[in-house]
């Protein structure tokens, strides 16, 4: 499957309780259909000391929300992303502005 959202990319968050907020992409999970965005869905999580990490406690980290809930932002609007042939090259395509992403 070829990748519509990409690591790094700016998107939107559809649904939820971030509901309209922007973030970059830091990882995705193809196989669950799962990403991690910045500041988005920030829980809290319960961390025993280890030898990497000294001091335990409460820390708070990014979990990931479902790639659908998500839509990539160009030319700060969410829009839609499509695939064409441009030159013999295969590029995103911006549904809402109809011109390529990237390349």
């Amino acid at each position: 499957m070829a990748a519509r959202i990409r690591t790094g990319d700016m998107v939107e968050v559809l649904t939820g309780k971030n509901k309209g907020v922007r973030g970059v992409v830091r990882s995705i999970d193809p196989r669950n259909q799962r990403v991690v965005v910045e500041r988005v869905n920030m829980v809290k999580k319960h961390q025993k000391p280890t030898a990497q990490q000294r001091q335990g406690g409460i820390i708070e980290m990014e979990k990931s929300i479902a790639l659908s809930n998500v839509a990539f932002v160009h030319e700060g609007e969410p829009t839609r992303v499509g695939f064409r042939t441009v030159d013999g090259k295969k590029v995103r395509w911006s549904r809402k502005h109809n011109e390529a992403i990237d390349g």
